[in-house]
């Protein structure tokens, strides 16, 4: 059996139901109360030139542009789904710019924003530590020194994965794992969509690869200590951590 890799990630943000589901999220939920507090103070100025990445059909930067920010350039790894976006901008009139783009392989210049959203948990969609690694300095590259970095992960220690984790560092140190997974912390969710990959990440290992990265630790919280999220919004998302980053 083979180790899980990006063509496989890929072929699962490519499927129609998928798609369906990114864009149902796009049209219905927009904006969590939570990213609303934590983008709009990291970011209070408005024209900031700020770069999305994977950024789906656009949840996230339509809901920013509607709360007035004006230089939005959006990314996804799936063409499919910048596709979507693309079409969603043509109905909303917004003039957010939408680019297929690999986050360990960002094509834009040294320093071109001011500042940087990797929402909904995709970093640890990227299968890998070294390839998030990486993802992490192409992020800290392209942004202006002082600029800030937010996105989201899930937290191995939150009380309701204590379980699960403390059966799988069993299974792991007796070589039983899943032979797909590449490291300790990988998982598959089986959902209606299918097979979803992500990386659960322990608290310490994503501070030390900011660090490794360029990055200084501003702050980290629960999405659930920062504000009370509405019913469809929780249809959509479970409780994750959200990371404030500053390039040095």
């Amino acid at each position: 059996m083979e180790k899980v890799s990006s063509s496989e990630i890929l072929r699962y943000f490519s499927n129609l139901p998928v798609l369906e589901h990114y864009q149902e999220a796009t049209e219905k939920v927009g904006l969590w109360n939570s990213e609303e507090i934590v983008f709009s103070k990291t970011f209070p100025n408005r024209n900031l030139r700020l770069l999305e990445l994977g950024c789906g059909t656009g949840r996230i930067s339509f809901g920013l542009w509607k709360k007035g920010y004006t230089t939005l350039t959006a990314t996804d790894f799936s063409k499919p789904m910048i596709q979507r976006a693309r079409r969603l901008n043509n109905k909303f009139k917004t003039e957010i710019i939408f680019k297929k783009e690999d986050a360990t392989d960002l094509n834009f210049g040294d320093e071109s924003f001011e500042g940087a959203i990797f929402g909904f948990n995709g970093l640890m969609q990227i299968p890998g530590r070294k390839n998030r690694i990486q993802a992490l300095q192409e992020i800290q590259r392209v942004l202006v020194p002082g600029s800030y970095f937010v996105f989201t992960s899930h937290d191995r220690m939150m009380p309701k994965w204590k379980k699960f984790w403390t059966v799988e560092r069993k299974k792991w140190r007796k070589g039983q794992q899943n032979s797909e997974l590449l490291e300790f912390g990988d998982r598959f969710e089986e959902t209606p969509r299918g097979k979803l990959f992500i990386h659960v990440p322990d608290v310490e290992d994503v501070r030390s690869d900011l660090v490794k990265a360029g990055f200084s630790v501003e702050r980290d919280i629960v999405k659930s200590k920062i504000s009370k999220e509405t019913n469809l919004v929780n249809q959509y998302s479970d409780d994750c951590r959200f990371w404030i980053a500053r390039k040095k």
